[in-house]
């Protein structure tokens, strides 16, 4: 079964390198009108060796009017958790998907 085909996007570090990341999932929250994604760096994703990836979750806003996207840290604990809950719930998914 093929690999669906996830969006990429480039991601600059502190020093400026552009970085290529795959977005694993996208979602957004109502009750603060906040969105957020997920990325993987795409050397990860395409190295099938290994079961260990580093995540890289962002919240984000969107400028509709530039077709850019504004990346920003995540500031609370409560993000945190909630980013490590939506992971969980992606995860069980994919495996589901596989079997």
């Amino acid at each position: 079964m093929a690999k669906e085909e996830r969006e990429r996007i480039v991601i600059p570090d502190e020093n400026g390198d552009e970085n290529l990341f795959e977005v694993l999932f996208k979602f957004d929250v109502d009750q603060t009108g906040k969105s957020y994604m997920v990325t993987i760096p795409v050397a990860d994703s395409e190295d099938d060796d290994t079961d260990e990836v580093e995540v890289f979750p962002f919240r984000y806003e969107e400028n509709a009017e530039e077709d850019d996207l504004a990346l920003f840290p995540l500031e609370s604990d409560e993000e945190w958790d909630m980013i490590e809950e939506m992971l969980n719930t992606f995860q069980d998914d994919e495996y589901e998907t596989e079997q």
